[in-house]
């Protein structure tokens, strides 16, 4: 225990933050390959709990009353709710997990975006085909599941799955995420754009829904649109238009489509995250309130100028994977009176109830 807790004392020292404490943790164990997997696994937990709770207690001896509880039980299972009722000298206190007034958007309360923090998310799977193969194989390997509905799954956060399915069955993608194509409604030959593709989870989730429309994608990041590149191609779709380009910035958006114009925009915006917080606890630990004046900015500028390439009847589908109402209702507003268009319909996807993500949604027209 005593050299375990000198390890987690120097993990907590030297994490700023900066890199995803998955990869950092990884880095980590490498200089100290006398770790075992035990060991390893100790120290994940402890890490991942004290970013998950560490700003919520006044007892700095926490990290040494849990270490115990897992060193003496050997089939330790965290269940981090659970392990602060039983512990009250903790003095944990939730609200200071997020000690800002930021105000959250319409259909989410403050207190169970908290409590979401505590528990780390299922991991979801969107099942492209081969459905009864996949369950088949999910129960044969012991691995429990759930259907969220007709094409989405719930397992357990963590599940061995790679080795078992085939790869081009299934996409890893939230259940949220998922709930975002509901909205797309695409017809056959339309012209769609995905304005901030990231790796291709929308425009993979279009393309499955009918693949017929002709997609367009761009993203800021080169090493991104290689991504989805080669995902497009694992899934055995025709890869998409793509370009390279800034959409904050009105000219290169001009120079890569000059008069070009779009049916359906779906305009995923760079946010605070804040609604996937509770997979990433540092991301809260360390984040900076000052930032969401940063990515509001950011996407009242994106939505802006992509709503410019709308064809006269076209929409705009906004979203975020965010919580707080300055990302979201707000920069919807600035959106409508930058545009002239209006609001046809706008929501929080809350995924706490079923352990998953949260995220917003705006179609504007």
């Amino acid at each position: 225990m005593k050299y375990l807790g000198l390890h987690i004392k120097t993990i907590i020292a030297t994490y700023n933050g900066t890199t995803p404490l998955a990869h950092f943790l990884k880095g980590y164990f490498k200089q100290y390959p006398i770790l075992g997997s035990r060991d390893r696994k100790i120290l994940s937990t402890l890490a991942y709990t004290y970013y998950r709770i560490g700003k919520g207690t006044d007892n700095k001896e926490w990290p040494d009353t849990l270490m115990a509880t897992m060193t003496a039980d050997k089939q330790y299972q965290p269940d981090i709710p659970d392990w602060l009722r039983q512990h009250e000298a903790l003095r944990f206190n939730i609200s200071k997990l997020f000690p800002y007034d930021t105000p959250l958007s319409n259909g989410i309360t403050r207190e169970e975006w908290l409590r979401s923090m505590l528990t780390q998310p299922a991991l979801f799977i969107r099942i492209r085909k081969n459905k009864d193969k996949i369950v088949n194989l999910l129960s044969k390997h012991n691995i429990v599941h759930h259907f969220i509905s007709d094409h989405c799954l719930s397992l357990p956060n963590g599940a061995k799955i790679d080795d078992i399915l085939p790869k081009d069955s299934y996409v890893v993608q939230d259940a949220s995420s998922q709930k975002t194509g509901e909205y797309f409604h695409p017809v056959a030959k339309e012209q769609w754009y995905d304005c901030c593709s990231g790796a291709g989870g929308k425009s993979l989730l279009l393309k499955d829904i009918l693949p017929s429309v002709q997609l367009t994608v761009t993203d800021i990041r080169e090493n991104i649109i290689h991504n989805l590149k080669e995902r497009f191609r694992q899934y055995g779709l025709p890869v998409p238009e793509t370009h390279v380009t800034n959409v904050s910035d009105k000219e290169a958006l001009k120079q890569a489509f000059g008069v070009k114009k779009f049916d359906h925009i779906i305009c995923d915006v760079p946010c605070s995250g804040s609604g996937t917080w509770a997979r990433t606890p540092e991301q809260m630990y360390f984040f900076d309130a000052e930032n969401i004046n940063k990515f509001s900015i950011l996407q009242e500028q994106i939505a802006t100028n992509a709503a410019g390439l709308l064809k006269e009847d076209g929409t705009l589908i906004y979203i975020t994977c965010s919580v707080f109402k300055q990302e979201n209702e707000e920069v919807v507003a600035a959106l409508l009176k930058n545009t002239g268009k209006k609001l046809i319909e706008q929501k929080t996807i809350k995924g706490i109830d079923i352990q998953a993500d949260s995220m917003f949604i705006a179609i504007i027209a």
